[in-house]
């Protein structure tokens, strides 16, 4: 590691692509129960796991002591979206037990909405290869939609044994939950899946740069600056959490924005 003072003062320009890795909790009774995470704990976990394959042997110690599994398990991914999608495909890879997808949200329509027109998003109902693999093996869709999790139940080790949900309707205010809709699921595993709320705030702190309304990294769309001289940042830590074909444009983007500044500099040297 090295220190973001010493890069400062080390180099003429500091290009920050640091991603928008701070997840968005759920902060409900028994959050701290064993056998709930993070969706990126699970995914990089696993990934790890197969990079560590010789052979088809896995160092078992570090299985033992790091991989999160969700073989033989009832696992409820809660949020949906792109991360969802591969929180349930990697469940149904380690042959879980079971696997349900809950989202706050109503279920989309199956044709665009009049409010919803060319060239906006559509905003319809989707089958995702997740959804689909879960179909093709257990019948049904794992989704269940307007449903929030009111708390996290546990053993008397403190191991997760499912929680309790409650249906709710969307209001101009918001979610409101529906009272007596409470149902309890059993579940091995939650995989929280509910989105990315800025990038670490450490960087940005230690070079005191601006941050926007979301907390991420204020920079211009175009020439990446940041309100640190020579400091150019891009992709999700300056935008929010996006798809990587956005943090490949903005990557090259800080990189040519980057180049201009040090050549400019050069000239004036």
């Amino acid at each position: 590691n090295v220190d973001v003072q010493e890069l400062d003062s080390n180099y003429d320009a500091l290009c920050l692509c640091l991603g928008a890795t701070k997840p968005r909790d759920l902060p409900v009774p028994g959050r701290d129960l064993k056998g709930v995470h993070f969706a990126m704990e699970f995914l990089t976990q696993n990934q790890k796991k197969l990079l560590m394959t010789k052979d088809g042997t896995i160092e078992s110690q570090w299985e033992r002591d790091h991989h999160i599994t969700a073989a033989g398990k009832d696992v409820i991914v809660i949020g949906g979206g792109d991360t969802g999608t591969d929180c349930i495909g990697t469940s149904m890879r380690h042959r879980c037990k079971s696997v349900t997808n809950f989202e706050l949200m109503p279920q989309p329509p199956m044709e665009r909405a009049p409010d919803n027109p060319w060239p906006q998003w559509p905003r319809v109902f989707g089958v995702d290869y997740g959804h689909a693999e879960v179909q093709a093996v257990f019948g049904k869709d794992p989704r269940v939609y307007s449903v929030m999790t009111k708390e996290f139940v546990g053993d008397d080790d403190g191991n997760l044994t499912g929680l309790v949900t409650q249906d709710v309707e969307i209001t101009s205010k918001g979610p409101r939950a529906i009272e007596g809709s409470e149902r309890e699921w059993p579940a091995d595993l939650v995989v929280l899946s509910m989105g990315f709320l800025s990038p670490e705030d450490y960087v940005a702190s230690e070079l005191g740069l601006d941050l926007d309304q979301r907390n991420n990294i204020h920079a211009s769309y175009g020439d990446y600056r940041t309100s640190v001289e020579g400091v150019f940042a891009g992709g999700d830590c300056r935008r929010g959490q996006s798809l990587v074909v956005w943090a490949i444009h903005e990557g090259r983007g800080v990189a040519e924005s980057c180049d201009t500044y040090l050549r400019q500099k050069r000239e004036v040297e």
